[in-house]
């Protein structure tokens, strides 16, 4: 299996925009984020806040973190360098200006347990993709759904939703892509000339994008969220919090999604010109499973089944036995490379795991809980978003995804959208009074639902590789479904906070 970034399209640039440009265009941009922080950090300090009867300053300290922070984001924006390297400049830049410790800068984010968390599931899903069970499981319930093309549609939707729960949305989409293009090329479509051959394709990404968000396992803005109302909040998100939001919302967007796509890009023919028992061969040719698969299997269930009873034996045992998740993926990656497992070799390991993402997260956690510490996030918070929070609950939750993913275009990454923005929701909320959570979530879901263009994501970019649509046609099919997913993420939490009375948003 060839590695993701060797493919050049494992790395949070996607595309490899910066490579590309000329060498004086990059050193320009480069000039004008450092010309911008010189100009923030020399200007005077705003006068403060006055917000609902209290003065909210900007510190010096507070004033120079922006400075930073709005260097980062234009070379994030302009890919001057790649998302990791901006990042760890990031960590030299907060001690060499005197607004921490290099030492607690480094423990920020080196040092908090999420990384540990990130690091198993990555080699999971090494283990899920390596060892065939992607492919197999994808084929099964491909041709389960039957050969009408609109069933197709809903069937990848259906897989790439489900597997990435589990399993990273990158390595899905690449799971999906060629089982999706071999059935395009055995039907006769050709790229650009056909709608199923469109929808199809598109369904590739959205199907993991929209899975993304049901577990804490799904993606990389999951695990950030949780860290960062952890450290910020004092509020502990475990799995099943997790997902009595994330899973309701994934679910209504399923068939919104699929409805979306179906409707502009409405199949041209009824039905493959095959049947779903050939389908069904491929799989079988592949023989029955073999011991790395089955291993694999046993590891992965018994993972998500610790995962989902962690919170039921704490309350059990009355907080005596707590079981962190992030020690339950560690533990699971452990268990493949043990001797009579050997489900994977720690080269394939080396290979497959995103290293420049988890350097991504463990800075932009350092980032920002810099930004709130300093104090430059409550006060970015009412000046930017306080309005956003004057709405009421569920249209409050809507905007706050539409706002997000408005971010995520100009960003371009997950994990950079949920730094900027987890730690100013946070700081707001504990100003209003307002569970921190219930505003997080809806930001964290929507910093990975990456919908519109073909650069927002990996994710994306993988189908549209295969030529079969163009960037107009996920732009324009992705502006609607933002819109969908946002009434999606608002309506399950107002339904799951109205059944359980767990979540008050108005």
């Amino acid at each position: 299996m060839e590695p993701l970034d060797e493919m050049g399209i494992g790395c949070e640039n996607g595309a490899g925009l910066a490579d590309r440009r000329s060498p004086l265009r990059r050193m320009a941009y480069l000039l004008v984020a450092l010309f911008v922080m010189g100009i923030i950090i020399l200007a005077p300090a705003p006068g403060p806040l006055e917000r609902a009867g209290e003065t909210v300053p900007l510190t010096w300290a507070g004033k120079a973190t922006l400075a930073i922070l709005s260097a980062a984001i234009i070379l994030w924006v302009t890919e001057v360098i790649p998302f990791s390297v901006t990042a760890l400049a990031v960590m030299v830049l907060v001690p060499l200006f005197g607004i921490d410790t290099f030492a607690s800068v480094i423990k920020l984010g080196f040092g908090n347990p999420i990384i540990v968390f990130f690091i198993g599931v990555l080699m999971l899903s090494s283990a899920f993709t390596r060892t065939g069970l992607g492919r197999r499981l994808s084929l099964l319930i491909i041709a389960v759904m039957g050969t009408r093309t609109r069933m197709v549609i809903l069937g990848f939707i259906i897989v790439g939703a489900m597997l990435s729960m589990w399993v990273t949305d990158m390595a899905v989409a690449a799971m999906l892509l060629p089982i999706g293009v071999a059935i395009l090329k055995q039907a006769g479509m050709k790229p650009l000339e056909s709608d199923f051959g469109r929808g199809l394709m598109i369904s590739c990404a959205w199907g993991p994008l929209i899975g993304g968000i049901a577990t804490p396992a799904g993606c990389g803005p999951n695990i950030l969220a949780i860290g960062f109302l952890k450290q910020l909040a004092g509020v502990n998100i475990d799995f099943l919090t997790w997902m009595s939001l994330g899973l309701p919302a994934s679910l209504l967007m399923i068939p919104a999604g699929w409805l979306i796509i179906i409707k502009m890009f409405p199949p041209e023919i009824d039905r493959l010109p095959f049947t779903k028992e050939e389908l069904l061969s491929k799989g079988a040719a592949e023989g029955g499973l073999a011991a790395r698969e089955v291993w694999t299997i046993v590891i992965f269930l018994a993972v998500i089944a610790t995962w989902l009873a962690s919170p039921l034996v704490k309350d059990l045992t009355a907080g005596r036995v707590d079981i962190p998740m992030q020690a339950v993926a560690l533990g699971g990656a452990v268990f493949l490379f043990l001797p009579g497992i050997d489900v994977l070799t720690w080269q394939e390991a080396k290979q497959d795991v995103d290293w420049g993402g988890i350097i991504l997260i463990c800075a932009g956690i350092s980032l920002g809980m810099v930004v709130y510490q300093t104090g430059a996030a409550r006060w970015a918070a009412w000046l930017i978003l306080e309005p956003v929070m004057r709405l009421p609950g569920a249209v409050r939750v809507f905007a706050i995804v539409v706002v997000v993913c408005l971010l995520h275009m100009a960003f371009s990454s997950n994990t950079v959208t949920g730094t900027i923005i987890i730690p100013l929701l946070i700081a707001l909320a504990k100003d209003l009074n307002i569970n921190p959570w219930i505003i997080c979530a809806p930001a964290a879901f929507s910093s990975s639902l990456a919908f519109i263009l073909v650069t927002e994501s990996p994710t994306n970019v993988i189908p549209y590789s295969a030529g079969y649509f163009s960037i107009r046609d996920m732009a324009k099919a992705g502006v609607v479904m933002t819109l969908a997913a946002a009434l999606c993420v608002a309506t399950a939490i107002v339904v799951v906070g109205g059944i359980t009375g767990s979540y008050t948003i108005w």
